[in-house]
């Protein structure tokens, strides 16, 4: 399977502005104020945490376009008590079968089954001590249902601008579906 960055090479296009986006299915969301920022957020603290680029040589102003067409999942969430999903890129509203309205209504932890919710809830607790973990596996289900294994995922803190912590993010490339 050709990694992001091979795959991006041949099937990303230049950035774009948002009014192009918007007709990509599923739709780009139109949260232009706070959209951009969030991107950058999750791609600044990959950066922090890692010390790696999550879409190297990429400069900050295509961000948004490349992480909403990544065939990579790109997703995270707040800092809520029950943290909230806010952000999902086109292969996670897909992977999850949700729209946008529903993927950032949602509480995190619905990503996973009951049973596997307390291993996640402990991953969650050893990012936020650490920064980030690489190479995390585990059992997720969509809304209707569909259960996946994902693996080699990294998983980090998501910091704002001023370095308080602001959530936590995820991406990975692999997923398979399970009976």
């Amino acid at each position: 399977m050709p990694s992001f960055r091979e795959n991006c090479r041949e099937n990303c296009s230049p950035p774009q502005s948002h009014r192009i986006l918007k007709g990509l299915e599923p739709e780009f969301p139109r949260e232009p104020a706070t959209l951009p920022r969030q991107i950058y957020r999750i791609a600044a603290s990959y950066q922090r945490w890692t010390g790696r680029e999550l879409f190297p040589g990429t400069p900050p102003h295509a961000w948004p376009e490349i992480v909403w067409r990544s065939p990579s999942v790109v997703v995270s969430h707040g800092i809520e008590t029950d943290p909230v999903l806010n952000f999902g890129n086109r292969t996670a509203l897909r992977l999850w079968s949700m729209t946008w309205a529903e993927f950032t209504r949602t509480p995190s932890r619905f990503t996973a089954e009951a049973p596997d919710r307390e291993e996640r809830a402990r991953l969650l607790t050893q990012v936020t001590a650490h920064g980030f973990t690489d190479n995390y596996a585990g059992i997720r289900i969509s809304s209707t249902g569909r259960r996946f294994r994902i693996s080699a995922a990294t998983v980090w803190n998501v910091v704002d601008e001023a370095g308080a912590t602001a959530g936590q993010a995820a991406t990975f490339e692999r997923w398979e579906w399970l009976p």
